[in-house]
């Protein structure tokens, strides 16, 4: 438990740091593309939320009893599946940009660049090494996310199956984030995950305090940057070694 509080507090400590000056400039872009995205993405997936639960309770009358509870599960599920198929889109076209964000607070936190930085080749190389990763990570996601997603179909197990998404919400945030310091440093995604179960409480309360964060109105817009900077002050302070 002190493990998993203290990679929840890393939230707190990612948002003090991009007030800090050589890193702010590198939160503009990021925070007008996810701005954007997450707007339409509130907007659509709003409505289209509220006619599926009319459409099941429309189907199965006694489930009205429980819309109250349909409403947050719902939510849940539709929240992660969105944040992590939109943020697809959105990792690539701010992922040059989260490079950078990293590489800035780690040097600012440390007076040194990353070991292993990506970016010599500017942004059209960080972009193809973008896309390899970020596809590296959906296909992880996807072959963990359709056989969780079958628990809501399965009576007295789907009782339990939020606290399971949330559970894996929170891991795959976590390698999300974390990825950006970690390719910095020259550890590849298929690396890091060995190395993050060796601190999973710590990485599972990082990744439950990004997915709370992402949770909340209008602050969720800079949830990716609040995110890079916070694992990259967490990866410093107690993976890196």
């Amino acid at each position: 438990m002190t493990e998993f509080l203290a990679g929840l507090s890393y939230i707190k400590i990612g948002l003090q740091l991009l007030l800090k000056p050589g890193i702010r400039r590198y939160v503009i872009i990021p925070l007008i593309i996810n701005t954007l995205i997450f707007t339409a993405i509130i907007i659509y997936g709003a409505g289209q939320l509220n006619d599926l639960i009319e459409a099941i309770t429309k189907h199965w009358p006694w489930l009205e009893v429980v819309r109250w509870l349909l409403w947050p599960v719902f939510l849940l599920i539709c929240l992660t599946i969105v944040f992590f198929c939109f943020s697809l889109a959105t990792n690539l076209l701010c992922s040059p940009f989260n490079g950078f964000l990293s590489e800035a607070v780690q040097r600012t936190l440390t007076g040194q660049a990353p070991a292993a930085s990506a970016r010599t080749g500017g942004l059209l190389a960080e972009m193809r090494h973008a896309v390899k990763a970020e596809l590296s990570k959906l296909g992880y996601f996807l072959l963990r996310a359709i056989p969780l997603l079958l628990l809501f179909l399965i009576p007295v197990i789907q009782i339990a199956a939020p606290a399971i998404w949330f559970i894996f919400a929170s891991w795959m945030l976590s390698l999300e984030f974390l990825d950006y310091p970690m390719s910095n440093n020259g550890v590849v995604f298929s690396s890091a995950r060995p190395i993050l179960r060796q601190h999973r409480a710590l990485a599972l309360g990082f990744g439950a305090g990004v997915t709370l964060f992402a949770m909340v109105p209008v602050i969720n817009f800079i949830t990716i940057p609040v995110g890079v900077a916070g694992a990259t002050r967490l990866w410093i302070d107690r993976i890196k070694n």
